[in-house]
């Protein structure tokens, strides 16, 4: 949500923003709302403060046994055109709110200006793909060639976009995020959680899903929505609440299953694991003040890099341009692994910065020590990082040339020792 004070002082600046995410939005029917929510408020104001002038001045007339009938006849209009005040006030504020929830975060002025990925910055790289002495296969084939993932199988019981691992690929999955947690709980000072699955339409609201992306998750009879990803339940750990600053930063991980439609995804990766409706990610998230939240943003990049430098998985940072951003970012840095079968980079990990973005629609606050006054917190959240897809980039530069899969030396005491997936005999 944004500020609507900010837009009032500054809104070629909101313009400018807006532009630069090439949206059709501009100030002028924000601020022409505002100015009839204000307007409105200004004539109830005037109208409560001449009923009671009246009121006043019939309960002296009364006292005085004095005629009251012209003053208790204009009560009663006021009370019909407070009635008309309040109302504007209540639709105005509601269409206000309904056209301002609909508009994506501002960028940050180092994020670059672009209409889509074409414009996104590479900002480094590390790690050297493999050289293979064959042609490296993609982790679908590598997968159901040693009869571990089965794609036919799983489609018959749920449809398209879903998996069924066994064996040794089931067990990597687990070692995967048990690795991932590990190093984030034990190393980095992340609180493991262990979230719902399903949240209700505030949550949602409060974290930028709805009302916009609505079609892009899976919503119960009761009501809920799957989450598509832990940041939803986490970052709204402190909806609604004010938290001291001396306890920020809050930093919170969960390993949990993710839901996604993918309704705007039709015809894009529909073999294999890149994308689908049921996935596994081991999430990051943190509550900052909003003096800290660029530098958390850092850190939280680093983090996630690090489960892949000791995977030893070679992989690009890029900064997303403003036409690629998410609804809530206000800069997102990408994380993209390299898989020699497809022979390019893919994503595995987003971390954005939201600043007060997702604050302001959770009425999320921090207080200054000794103080009474609240401001809002700022809120990041990141892949720390995508299971499903490290598993994808593992089977890919992991994979040898008997279709076997060495298990990456990070990994092999959460396989029980085990350091090879064999191939099929």
């Amino acid at each position: 949500m944004h500020d609507i004070a900010w837009i009032r002082e500054n809104p070629d600046a909101f313009d400018t923003a807006c532009a630069s995410r090439a949206l059709s939005t501009s100030s002028a029917p924000i601020l022409e709302l505002d100015q009839r929510v204000r307007q409105a408020k200004t004539v109830l104001q005037e109208l409560q403060q001449r009923r009671n002038e009246l009121s006043k001045q019939i309960g002296q007339a009364k006292s005085k046994g004095e005629d009251a009938e012209a003053a208790i006849a204009e009560v009663g209009r006021i009370k019909d055109a407070m009635k008309a005040a309040e109302d504007e006030e209540r639709e105005t504020s509601v269409e206000l709110d309904t056209l301002l929830a609909g508009i994506p975060n501002l960028p940050a002025q180092s994020v670059p200006v672009g209409p889509d990925e074409s414009a996104n910055v590479e900002l480094r790289r590390w790690g050297t793909p493999r050289s293979f002495t064959f042609t490296p296969r993609e982790h679908d084939a590598l997968g159901t060639d040693l009869g571990l993932m089965d794609f036919d199988l799983a489609a018959d019981i749920s449809g398209s976009r879903f998996v069924i691992l066994t064996g040794a690929l089931a067990r990597l999955e687990k070692a995967l995020a048990m690795f991932m947690l590990d190093i984030h709980t034990r190393e980095f000072g992340y609180t493991e959680v262990s979230p719902p699955l399903l949240v209700r339409p505030e949550a949602a609201f409060g974290t930028g899903n709805l009302p916009k992306f609505e079609e892009d998750l899976f919503k119960t009879t009761s009501g809920h929505y799957l989450i598509p990803t832990a940041e939803m339940p986490l970052t709204n750990m402190v909806r609604d609440r004010i938290v001291e600053e001396e306890a920020l930063p809050k930093r919170l991980t969960a390993f949990t299953p993710c839901f996604r439609s993918e309704a705007g995804a039709a015809g894009k990766d529909t073999r294999g694991m890149i994308r689908q409706h049921q996935f596994c990610k081991v999430e990051l998230v943190s509550i900052t003040t909003p003096e800290t939240s660029w530098e958390e943003h850092e850190r939280m990049t680093a983090c996630a890099e690090a489960v892949l430098q000791r995977l030893d998985l070679p992989y690009r940072l890029l900064v997303l341009s403003t036409g690629d951003m998410g609804f809530a970012a206000a800069r997102t840095h990408d994380l993209e692994v390299w898989l020699p079968g497809q022979n390019t980079y893919r994503e595995i990990s987003s971390c954005s910065n939201c600043t007060d973005f997702q604050a302001r629609r959770m009425k999320a606050r921090c207080r200054p020590r000794g103080e009474k006054k609240t401001r809002f917190v700022h809120t990041l959240n990141g892949s720390g990082i995508a299971v499903g897809r490290a598993m994808v980039a593992v089977l890919e530069n992991y994979q040898q040339e008997d279709g076997s899969i060495a298990i990456p030396e990070a990994l092999v005491p959460y396989m029980g020792g085990l350091n090879r997936i064999g191939a099929p005999a």
